[in-house]
């Protein structure tokens, strides 16, 4: 056994490799998955045991021998000239690079934040996975609320209530709980609710919702900060309206609705044919709240607002079909490459 590890350790010392076949060759027999070193491994079954201690040791020094000699090799290779070639083909044709680009919803979520950090807005961020105080009790929820129902939330445990957050809301609650007036803030980020799934509605989807709280806040605040929003997300022609409704958390409460972008008012499938599109809800923070979180009422007031980033970016890109955002067709994302 000896004179067999012997011999091919002259064998690799000895070797000459002046182009890649030969390279290939010696990496085959001495480096590759079935080289000649592993048989040797595998007849030490066959040796003495007082003499597998010194075997096993010449076989390991005759593996790393082997190694070291091919790096040898492929640095000589290279020096002569064999390895990479210095001069390209001119004649074949050219490889174009391939670039990723920002996602339309990214891209959305961007702007956001770029018109409402020009006017004095933070951002802030929370979990995913909410409590019952944070996604419904500091926010006004009632307990018979169908929102805390299992048909309409994705809960993860039950008494206590630990579910899907439902709304970025529960941000704004954290907020309020850690901070003190005056507050400015939006809370972008993933929601989840269990919907059907169509060319308007999923079951998870992204929000963007904002938080002013400070002294003398009023409606007419909170309809020229979306107004300004409407103008310089989409266009100076942009028409804004509000409709009265109704949030726990918020009293007044009012709709957006913004002039369709897709069929300019003509009617279509994305504004059910009125020329009107909803783009979210917004209202004046409920005195609950406020007090919920620690902050005095009859001192301050502030308003919230609430939009998909889905639905803008839809608006903002002329597409028709939510799911597109989801299914990462390639064909669908490189229309965005100019992001």
């Amino acid at each position: 056994m000896n004179e067999k590890v012997k011999q091919l350790s002259q064998e690799i010392e000895s070797f000459v490799a002046t182009s890649q076949e030969q390279l290939e060759e010696y990496r085959l027999k001495f480096i590759g998955r079935k080289n000649v070193i592993a048989d040797l491994f595998a007849e030490m079954r066959n040796v003495p045991n007082e003499e597998k201690k010194a075997f096993g040791q010449a076989v390991n020094d005759l593996k790393t021998q082997a190694k070291e000699k091919f790096q040898r090799l492929i640095d000589a290779l290279n020096d002569l000239g064999g390895g990479v070639e210095e001069y390209p083909d001119l004649t074949l044709p050219p490889i174009t690079g391939e670039f990723g680009s920002i996602h339309p919803l990214s891209a959305t979520r961007n702007r956001f934040i770029q018109i409402f950090e020009r006017i004095g807005f933070n951002v802030s961020t929370g979990p995913e996975i909410e409590d019952d105080w944070h996604n419904f009790t500091a926010l006004n929820f009632p307990e018979n609320h169908p929102a805390r129902e299992m048909q309409d939330t994705f809960f993860i445990e039950k008494n206590p209530d630990i579910a899907l957050r439902t709304h970025t809301s529960s941000v704004q609650i954290r907020v309020m709980e850690t901070e003190k007036p005056p507050i400015r803030t939006l809370s972008p980020g993933r929601v989840f609710r269990n919907e059907a799934i169509s060319a308007r509605a999923h079951c998870v989807f992204h929000q963007m919702e904002g938080l002013y709280v400070d002294k003398g806040v009023s409606f007419a605040d909170l309809k020229q900060t979306l107004y300004h929003f409407a103008k310089e997300m989409f266009s100076k022609e942009t028409q804004i309206r509000f409709r009265p409704s109704f949030f726990p958390f918020t009293e007044p409460s009012a709709e957006i609705d913004i002039s369709c972008q897709i069929c300019h008012g003509d009617g279509c499938n994305i504004c059910k044919h009125t020329g009107w599109v909803e783009i979210g809800g917004s209202g004046m923070v409920d005195p609950n709240v406020l007090e919920n979180c620690g902050i005095d009422s009859k001192v301050y007031s502030g308003f919230a607002f609430g939009m998909g980033i889905e639905r803008i970016t839809m608006l903002r890109y002329g597409i028709k079909d939510l799911r597109l955002f989801t299914e990462n067709d390639i064909r669908f994302l490189r229309q965005f490459n100019a992001l």
